[in-house]
């Protein structure tokens, strides 16, 4: 009985150092499938199917009439954008480009910032020293 319990316990302790390699397994495996689920979707996406070849005289009609509707709509949509490109021309804003910074209102000449920076140093450094004080009153004298 006694083998089988450290038979019981080696192989406790060969799973336990196991662990590590198989949860860093785990976490690389997710990261990696995050990082390609977006890239999966983009192959997939086909934006222009192939038409299928018209078996008979009538899908053939059919399918130059069609043919015919979507040229013709796309034609108009054409036209569509270019009413629109000439009206977006039209409002056109007049005169040159403000690109320089401007000074802030009311900058002072910083020393708020500073007397902050020093308020913040000097607290750091007292609590830093009240730390210090109560570990070595901690301490045993001796």
């Amino acid at each position: 009985m006694p083998a089988a319990t450290e038979a019981g316990l080696e192989l406790e302790s060969y799973m336990s150092r196991r662990r590590p390699i198989l949860r860093l397994a785990l976490l690389t495996s997710l990261a990696g499938g995050a990082l390609l689920a977006p890239a999966t979707a983009a192959v997939a996406d086909d934006p222009s199917p192939a038409a299928s070849a018209p078996t008979d005289r009538a899908d053939s009609a059919v399918a130059k009439r069609k043919a015919e509707a979507d040229k013709a709509a796309k034609a108009k949509e054409e036209a569509v954008a270019a009413a629109r490109k000439a009206e977006a021309a039209k409002q056109l804003p007049r005169g040159g480009v403000d690109a320089g910074e401007a000074p802030a209102a009311g900058s002072g000449s910083g020393t708020a910032a500073l007397v902050g920076s020093a308020a913040g140093a000097l607290l750091l450094a007292g609590a830093g020293t009240i730390v210090v004080r109560r570990r070595a009153a901690d301490r045993p004298t001796g």
